[in-house]
């Protein structure tokens, strides 16, 4: 997958900022805390993968941060929008216009997802316009094109469950094919912490690395 590359979503983890809907159930800084696990064995997923890593950063003046948590020759894209649309925009538009043929964009929140799922995706590049992966809540974790069709990250209620069926509906409206992949999920709610931690009991020990070391740090909280 030489002419493939995976741009995962990064935020820099901040108290406050980071997560904030897991709160009560965890403190505020016990959220970022796990969000920067999630990252950080969201890299390891795709580092293990052959295909290139980058990292979409934000805000701008993080480089830094992720300079310190990435593998060498990551490339880092500083980002910065209203939404996650505008975001997504920017990354396909800098990756595409570099030549990249196939380009994925991932979510840093859902690093249980089974690689097949992925490689699944960068299949489907080979045969569709664009591709999808819908998330148990109603958005997608995993969205890839071959060619700018940026159209379909416009009239988007973002962060609502109505995310990947108004894509779809974009899409047809443009014309695109599109290719959906298995449905995963990501970590937002307590029900995602009791999943992530069902997954952590079914995946091998060396998966998830970090996340593990998060509930073991908060003695091996139950969610």
């Amino acid at each position: 997958m030489k002419d493939s590359i995976c741009v995962i979503m990064a935020k820099q983890p901040q108290v406050g900022r980071t997560k904030t809907r897991l709160s009560p159930l965890l403190t505020l800084g016990q959220a970022a805390i796990l969000y920067e696990a999630l990252l950080r064995d969201t890299i390891a997923l795709v580092s293990s993968l052959p295909i290139t890593l980058a990292l979409a950063i934000s805000p701008p003046g993080s480089h830094a941060y992720f300079s310190s948590i990435a593998p060498p020759h990551t490339l880092l894209l500083p980002i910065e929008g209203k939404d996650i649309g505008a975001c997504l925009t920017q990354a396909f538009q800098f990756l595409l216009g570099k030549g990249w043929r196939k380009v994925i964009a991932l979510n840093a929140d859902g690093p249980s997802l089974p690689p097949d799922y992925f490689l699944q995706a960068v299949e489907l590049l080979g045969e569709r316009e664009v591709v999808l992966g819908p998330a148990m809540d109603g958005g997608y974790y995993l969205v890839g094109m071959q060619r700018p069709h940026l159209g379909i990250f416009q009239g988007i209620a973002w962060s609502t469950e109505q995310v990947f069926v108004q894509t779809l509906e974009r899409a047809e409206a443009l014309g695109l094919s599109v290719g959906v992949t298995s449905v995963w999920h990501d970590v937002d709610t307590s029900a995602d912490l009791r999943q992530l931690q069902n997954d952590l009991n079914s995946l091998p020990s060396d998966r998830l690395v970090h996340t593990r070391k998060f509930f073991a740090q908060w003695g091996g909280m139950v969610f």
